[in-house]
């Protein structure tokens, strides 16, 4: 029987004495052990610099916006036609470029039209200044209304051609690295495979198993109160989520990342913003009825809008976020052995990394992102291998993306990145992924940046020495998923006994625990 969080007993286990549940100023206690320490914001109110203080806001544009618009290089595509071409080819992406191109075509002339139209109404209106006859003025009236009528039935089929434009480039996928190699998921290539798979002398079990003997799990009840594909979590395993969150994020944090909880509701356009499709067929996202919300399917999505629609500050960047969420997922499609208990489901905990930055270093925060991920998943002895993914896996807002497949031993096989999950629902599974999506995401969001080296000598602050802003690049990566991270643990830690070992890393997260035995009768 559980006692509460300060002083845990089991039925006939050792009490644990875990430490308090510390508050924002105490948490370099609850990481004693580590060299963290909080990185002090050059602001005095860390947490308002997010939106305000490192911003410098853009104008809001006047008048209704009837969707929302990506910062999309239309001109760039019409030049280079057969190079977006071969990458959609490439990308195994449905996105109609000859009517994109076409619908660019006829707005460019209709555009011509409307600045004809607009400048003969500006000329009747000059003349009309002048000393005129009665009958003169009369008809430059009536010549100047028809004009005015003309021009808003035109600019109100520029607006509507211009969503039709808009609707059909957000399909287009980001451009792709030139080292991707192109193909499906059977051609990504193997990037560096780190440790050796545990050898078992007993008949090893899965995760389904362990939970079950352990008192870990109830998929029964929660199946009851909430339907298929959710769980409860009981007993250590309760433990075992809360010290991977807490550790995943103190690992983190010492390498400079901004710790954030997020809004787990967003609005629809947040989501396809950021590349993803809420309302299209087989979507992995929950959309509220009656409402412009979703639920969110990644930290990537609120962390992502945090800075939208501004400017940010050039001696801020990079900025670089660990974000804490709950997400959900629809899990559409998903069938098969690989689907049981905690593989797929449709609400889980996860912690993410997300970095905004000048788009000559994305590059290498993409290297910093899988280096992270790598030293997290050795730090806990797992067996992994990292894959530079095919062209055809990528996810629309993806340049270039690394997945880590974990060793299983209940699959015998390795495991693939949940985040791949959102975009298309894949066979096998998956513990983390790192993406570099360039300025895909920040043309949608509106995100950009001054470059300070730009600006004139003179060093003034008006406006007319002001470097012109650029977009930022963004990139996101999976830091742990928790229900698979909790598999991998239980799989590759399994004793003959029938117990499971904590890693040494995860211990001092769990009030000095070292192992999760079988409980008494």
């Amino acid at each position: 029987m559980m006692t509460g969080l300060l002083g845990c007993s089991f039925q006939n286990q050792t009490t644990l004495k875990l430490p308090s549940i510390p508050t924002f100023s105490s948490l370099p206690f609850l990481f004693k052990n580590s060299t963290f320490s909080f990185h002090k914001s050059p602001l005095s109110r860390p947490i308002k610099a997010l939106s305000s203080a490192i911003l410098q806001t853009s104008p809001q544009e006047q008048g209704v916006k009837l969707q929302w618009k990506a910062t999309v290089d239309f001109k760039w595509i019409k030049d280079n036609k057969e190079t977006v071409a071969a990458n959609l080819r490439n990308r195994n992406s449905d996105a109609d470029l000859d009517l994109v191109l076409h619908l660019y075509d006829e707005m460019l002339t209709l555009q011509k039209e409307v600045e004809r139209v607009r400048g003969e109404r500006n000329a009747v209106a000059n003349k009309m200044k002048g000393k005129l006859d009665p009958s003169e003025r009369q008809r430059l009236i009536e010549e100047g209304k028809n004009l005015k009528e003309g021009l808003a039935a035109l600019e109100d089929d520029l607006v509507e051609l211009n969503n039709k434009l808009q609707l059909e480039a957000q399909c287009i996928p980001n451009m792709t690295h030139p080292d991707v190699p192109i193909g499906g998921e059977d051609c990504s290539t193997i990037r560096k495979t780190i440790g050796s798979s545990p050898n078992f002398s007993f008949p090893v079990k899965d995760h389904l198993q362990l939970g079950k003997e352990l008192d870990l799990f109830d998929f029964d009840a929660a199946a009851e109160v909430s339907g298929s594909k959710f769980y409860y979590l009981k007993n250590e395993a309760v433990l075992l989520e809360m010290a991977l969150v807490n550790w995943t994020l103190s690992e983190v944090m010492k390498r400079g990342f901004t710790p954030l909880t997020t809004p787990e509701i967003v609005r629809s356009s947040v989501v396809e913003k950021c590349g993803f499709q809420p309302r299209a067929n087989n979507t992995q996202i929950y959309s509220i009825d009656d409402s412009d919300q979703c639920l969110i399917g990644t930290a990537e999505i609120p962390v992502g809008g945090l800075h939208m629609d501004s400017i940010l500050s050039d001696s801020f960047l990079p900025l670089k976020y660990v974000a804490f969420s709950h997400c959900f997922r629809t899990e559409a499609g998903a069938a098969g052995t690989a689907t049981r208990g905690l593989y797929r489901v449709h609400q889980f905990s996860k912690v993410e990394m997300f970095i905004f930055c000048r788009p000559e270093e994305s590059e290498h925060y993409h290297q910093e992102l899988i280096k992270i991920e790598e030293d997290l998943f050795s730090s806990l002895g797992l067996h992994f291998k990292t894959l530079d993914m095919a062209s055809a896996d990528l996810g629309a807002p993806a340049y270039r993306k690394y997945d880590v497949e974990a060793w299983m031993p209940g699959l015998e096989r390795f495991g693939e990145p949940v985040d791949t999950i959102i975009v298309q629902v894949l066979v096998l599974l998956a513990i983390s992924s790192a993406s570099n999506c360039t300025d895909y995401q920040s043309r949608r969001l509106g995100i950009r940046y001054r470059p300070a080296s730009e600006a004139l000598a003179s060093g003034k602050k008006s406006k007319g020495n002001l470097a012109p802003p650029q977009f930022v690049h963004t990139l996101n990566a999976t830091a742990c998923a928790v229900p698979r991270m909790i598999i991998c643990l239980l799989e590759n830690y399994q004793q003959e006994d029938g117990s499971v070992l904590i890693p040494e890393p995860l211990r001092p997260f769990m009030g000095g625990l070292s192992v999760i035995s079988t409980k008494s009768l």
